[in-house]
């Protein structure tokens, strides 16, 4: 099988990585301007989770072609970026005073938490190849 080199799979995230960090900056901004914290946890998880995490992910893809391949990376992708939103909006909800959205965290965290469980499998099988 033929891998390419400039795998789009890495470009993906790249491109998702950036949009996170708008949100998360102007969510930033928003909480600056409006003396309103409540989100922080939010604005924090965006950045990390986001922003961070997913640049990661696609400079370690574009690197390793391999891992983008991988059958890993797909279902890695789709569970990643269910989890993440879910996660994120069931935070901002709990932290306006909606209790009833914990389980809704609870099993977003989970979700993204197999996400990553599957990036690490990932990387441990194809980073280097």
């Amino acid at each position: 099988m033929e891998i390419k080199l400039n795998n789009p799979h890495g470009t993906v995230w790249l491109r998702l990585a950036a949009v996170y960090f708008v949100v998360g900056v102007w969510l930033g901004i928003y909480m600056g301007a409006s003396g309103d914290r409540s989100l922080y946890p939010v604005h924090a998880h965006l950045n990390l989770l986001g922003w961070v995490s997913m640049a990661l992910f696609g400079i370690l893809f574009r690197k390793f072609p391999a891992m983008g391949a991988s059958p890993l990376a797909r279902i890695q992708f789709w569970l990643y970026n269910l989890g993440l939103p879910l996660l994120m909006l069931a935070v901002a909800a709990i932290h306006r005073g909606y209790r009833a959205m914990e389980p809704v965290a609870g099993v977003a965290s989970i979700v993204l938490g197999i996400a990553v469980l599957l990036f690490a499998l990932n990387v441990f099988r194809n980073a280097g190849n």
